[in-house]
């Protein structure tokens, strides 16, 4: 026998969430009426409106039919997390859709990009109410400033891995040594989401912190590395070309070194705040 839990969906985080439903939903039905395009960041705005309102709308018949409760894992710190990863992503769709696919003419392009926003807004505003217990209290590790950080360091990723060609690193091993990087770091970063998801980290014999710390500062490191290498032979004797348009190769090489950038400052402050974590307030 199925249970029903109503107030799921008439409490202020259910509204937001069945509002964010219709508008992904709207938003990939305007963009999907104009016509496909090839763009990978064509295909990353779908996606994000796509994945928001499945994700969304599952956790919504699975609150609603009380199956949450059941689940093996600690569902409060999963919809939170999605809740901000969803914003990421609702963002970056906001900004990359109407910077390359809209113009003065475009109405449909236009207000699936007006959409966007307030998809963005509602993911936010559930982020807020989330957040805001009255304990004061975070509900598990996705939810805390590390969690967080990890999300942003996998979210930085895609953006990247969505802007890299093969042909812009095939022929050079220094920059198939970034995209090791890129890809390792991505790795393991989904890893440990996993394992602190699914309340594995218990199950190992020896300090999974410890383990985090030290996998924070390999990757620092490496990002460090690709930081600087990236640009280097990227750009080197490699200007932009005049007849390069909005969304040319050239273009791409930039949006990859601000990234790397952007994820190498993450993984610092990830590495600076998990130390202090582990070996000074955990001690006390």
């Amino acid at each position: 026998m199925v249970n029903i839990d109503v107030k799921s969906i008439t409490k202020p985080v259910g509204i937001l969430r069945i509002v964010a439903t219709i508008f992904t939903c709207m938003c990939f039905i305007l963009v999907a009426t104009v016509g496909h395009n090839k763009s990978p960041y064509w295909a990353w705005c779908m996606f994000t409106w796509c994945f928001c309102f499945l994700v969304t709308l599952l956790i919504l018949i699975l609150e609603f039919t009380m199956v949450s409760t059941k689940l093996p894992f600690a569902w409060d710190d999963f919809t939170a997390a999605f809740a901000i990863l969803a914003s990421l992503l609702c963002l970056s769709a906001s900004i990359i859709y109407p910077m390359f696919f809209t113009c003065s003419t475009c109405h449909r392009q236009i207000g699936a990009s007006v959409v966007s926003w307030f998809c963005f807004a509602g993911y936010v505003a559930e982020v807020v109410l989330t957040r805001l217990h009255p304990s004061g209290e975070t509900r598990g590790f996705l939810s805390t400033i590390p969690g967080i950080m990890k999300m942003l360091e996998t979210f930085l990723a895609c953006l990247i891995f969505m802007s890299l060609e093969s042909g812009q690193y095939s022929g050079s091993s220094p920059l198939q040594w970034c995209v090791a990087v890129y890809s390792l770091c991505f790795i393991f970063a989904i890893l440990i989401i996993i394992l602190t998801l699914g309340q594995l980290t218990s199950f190992f014999p020896f300090s999974f912190d410890i383990v985090a710390v030290a996998y924070n500062i390999l990757a620092t490191v490496m990002y460090f590395t690709a930081m600087i290498i990236w640009p280097l032979y990227s750009f080197r004797n490699n200007k932009r070309p005049t007849h390069c348009g909005s969304l040319c190769a050239w273009d791409k090489l930039v949006v990859v070194t601000l990234m790397t950038i952007f994820n190498f400052i993450v993984y610092t402050l990830d590495t600076i705040y998990s130390i202090r974590l582990v070996f000074f307030v955990n001690n006390q």
